[in-house]
């Protein structure tokens, strides 16, 4: 099992973010604990954010990175989906 930190950008985001939103963030990080690979929400990530994973929660996607030698899992940034690969 995986452990989820959070940046502080990802901590402002999710604790200005609805309850609702909130509710759905927590269900991702569960997911992340369990396996941060393999969800149909999940997919690695190419060019200049190679090494990283994004999940997708709605319109957000939360875009993490993995290390495998601590289990742990870093949330980066929580991201609307339009401002997420410029």
């Amino acid at each position: 099992m995986y452990s989820v930190s959070l940046s502080d950008e990802a901590k402002r985001f999710f604790e200005n973010a609805t309850a609702q939103l909130q509710k759905r963030l927590d269900r991702c990080f569960e997911q992340l604990k369990v396996n941060p690979y393999k969800h149909p929400n999940i997919k690695p990530l190419n060019g200049k954010l190679a090494g990283y994973y994004r999940y997708r929660v709605g319109n957000y996607r939360v875009i993490y990175q993995v290390n495998k030698q601590i289990n742990n899992v870093l949330v980066s940034i929580i991201i609307h989906r339009s401002d997420a690969y410029e």
